[in-house]
């Protein structure tokens, strides 16, 4: 994601002139979509934790690591939303760090989903092959490689910042957001570099898988659902990258609102984060959470239990469960 993305780009007076009760409703609305999100992603993964069946598998554990990677995204874009009215301005170091993990888990998502496609194509299109490709380790591996594809674009840019800013930078207060801190232009040339063949290399992943397992389908001349639900499952995670691309040209987008409708650009771009950073932590849910049938089953077992029992005779007991 580019750092900017989470900067909001808007200058001090625009957040001043927001009205107390809109501020808190708009923080309210943050927080409560950020934990409700985060307590089913967390009920995933208790449910990963507790089945032997999942953590033995490749695509399971590749999903979890996903919705890690999403919870730890959605928390420091909450965090720095609800800091940016609370405090406005914070330690620049801690800043720094938030935004830097912002960026990492920004760019973990795609090349986790072009990995998580290249499973399926081979659970398709190699099923005899698949065990002894797909392994535990390897799996481990490839997500140890897609954190370190990541610190090849993070990192560089962190130590630059440390190396051309003054120290003194690093003990004052900012806005917590990407543009005060990562604003060298060989910064953001390197970066924008980096997202171009990031997402290149996903798109190209992506289609290929997609398509092999189309014309591996058709050649076979099968009806079996298998390929059809691997297809429909490749296309969510094309989705998901498409929703990815949305942070890079959210700064061009925000610049755009401002310019066209600068009345309303406080209630159009809190509608813009909620579509951006906030809805696509949603989908990895869906894609496994609701869809997977071996995950659902177990899933279901994990309820909210309410019990209501009062002492008066005239009122029922009631019980209240909320499935996943």
């Amino acid at each position: 994601m580019n750092s900017s993305s989470y900067n909001y780009n808007v200058t001090t007076s625009l957040f001043i002139i927001d009205p107390v009760n809109i501020a808190t409703a708009k923080n309210v609305i943050v927080l409560a979509l950020g934990l409700i999100i985060n307590y089913i992603n967390s009920t995933l993964i208790h449910t990963f934790r507790k089945h032997q069946i999942f953590i033995m598998n490749p695509r399971y554990i590749l999903f979890i690591h996903l919705v890690v990677n999403d919870m730890i995204q959605l928390t420091m874009s909450v965090s720095m939303f609800v800091m940016s009215y609370i405090f406005f301005s914070i330690n620049a170091f801690l800043c720094c760090l938030m935004v830097t993990f912002a960026i990492f888990t920004t760019l973990n998502t795609p090349l986790n989903l072009a990995v998580m496609a290249v499973e399926c194509y081979i659970a398709v299109c190699f099923p005899l092959r698949h065990a002894e490709i797909c392994t535990i380790k390897r799996t481990y591996i490839l997500i140890g490689c897609i954190w370190a594809l990541s610190s090849v674009s993070v990192i560089p840019e962190f130590l630059f910042l440390l190396a051309t800013e003054p120290l003194w930078l690093f003990y004052s207060k900012t806005y917590c957001g990407g543009s005060p801190l990562y604003r060298h232009p060989a910064s953001l040339l390197k970066r924008d570099i980096t997202y171009m063949i990031c997402l290149s290399g996903v798109w190209l992943t992506i289609f290929c898988t997609y398509f092999k397992i189309f014309f591996a389908a058709r050649a076979a001349n099968s009806a079996d659902g298998k390929e059809k639900k691997a297809r429909n499952t490749i296309l969510l995670h094309g989705f998901q990258v498409m929703l990815c691309m949305l942070t890079y040209v959210d700064p061009v987008v925000t610049r755009s609102i401002m310019a066209s409708v600068p009345n309303h650009f406080l209630q159009i771009h809190f509608v813009w984060y909620i579509v951006v950073h906030i809805l696509p932590r949603l989908i990895s849910p869906i894609v496994y959470g609701l869809r997977d049938k071996t995950f659902k089953q177990y899933l279901k077992k994990y309820y909210v239990l309410c019990s209501i029992r009062p002492n008066n005779k005239l009122f029922p007991s009631v019980k209240l469960r909320l499935f996943f």
